[in-house]
């Protein structure tokens, strides 16, 4: 196993880390769903001025958005690293490394060593040649 090889090993196992820190992460916004779904069921009626069901449906439509977005991200950090495991799809990993960037500090770190391991002569010479794909005797790939 060459340098390479084991810096994408370590790389693909960083990924899952991260995949699973951003989807915890991303859990959070659940509290706001579950103020709004308060809002809106009228739990805080006890008090003089109650917030408008608007608000509450605020809450839970921006709470639930969060959540599917972080949930979104942790499965596309989590396919980059299976696909670094698997030395597939070199370019797909370059983007999510671009965007893990944005994911301080983990997923900075993460997404620099990323990039730097990704972009090496070797390192593409090693993603191309699992990149090939037979062609079957129908013509289909």
């Amino acid at each position: 196993m060459t340098d390479d090889e084991k810096f994408l090993d370590i790389l693909a196992i960083f990924h899952y880390v991260v995949a699973a820190i951003t989807a915890l992460i991303a859990c959070f916004p659940l509290l706001h769903v579950a103020v709004g779904i308060a809002m809106v069921l009228g739990m805080f009626d006890g008090d003089k001025h109650p917030p408008p069901a608007f608000i509450g449906w605020a809450f839970i439509i921006l709470g639930g958005l969060f959540v599917v977005c972080g949930w979104t991200l942790a499965v596309t950090v989590l396919i980059a690293g299976r696909k670094l495991k698997k030395r597939q799809t070199r370019m797909y990993c370059i983007v999510v490394a671009a965007l893990e960037c944005m994911m301080m500090p983990f997923g900075t770190v993460l997404g620099v060593f990323t990039i730097l391991v990704l972009m090496r002569d070797s390192v593409e010479q090693l993603f191309a040649s699992r990149d090939i794909k037979p062609i079957d005797e129908s013509g289909a790939m």
